[in-house]
């Protein structure tokens, strides 16, 4: 599944119907920037709106999903349910990836944190004293972002 050749034969599809990407998200119920992303490659459709979209633009989730016109012909080993529900998992398996690693690098931040107290009684040691607390509370600060922006996905998702 290549992102660039999905939102590049989304766009041409989108094109042939003389629609604009305003048209086609309000068709779909989203905002115009979605569809600016996908045709941009920066992320596919998420897997609630892909029959949706597929309709339409008159294709099949498998022409979506390859980003080419597919003949009719060809033997597919997977239906439109199948394929979706591939899709959601895979950005579920997505969301829970970013979920771990900020709960890792808070982990870190917390074990730099414990780490620094040790260090002192010189200038240096001060100085890597000093490092090591701020790159924890940065580690910290960064693993919580994380974890927050995970859960509002996962959030909006639900919804």
């Amino acid at each position: 599944m290549n992102q660039i050749a999905t939102g590049t034969f989304t766009a041409r599809k989108r094109r042939e119907l003389n629609l604009t990407q305003a048209q086609l998200a309000e068709r779909l119920g989203i905002s115009s920037k979605s569809v600016s992303k996908w045709e941009r490659g920066k992320c596919m459709p998420d897997y609630a709106v892909v029959n949706e979209l597929c309709d339409a633009l008159g294709i099949t989730v498998s022409e979506l999903l390859d980003g080419e016109e597919n003949e009719r012909e060809n033997l597919r080993m997977y239906d439109n349910d199948q394929m979706i529900e591939m899709l959601a998992r895979i950005q579920r398996l997505e969301s829970q990836r970013v979920t771990i690693i900020a709960i890792a690098l808070i982990v870190m931040g917390i074990g730099l944190l414990a780490l620094s107290p040790l260090l002192g009684g010189s200038d240096l040691a001060d100085f890597f004293r000093g490092m090591l607390f701020g790159i924890g509370i940065g580690t910290i600060l960064i693993g919580v972002f994380l974890a927050t922006r995970s859960v509002f996905a996962y959030l909006v998702q639900k919804e």
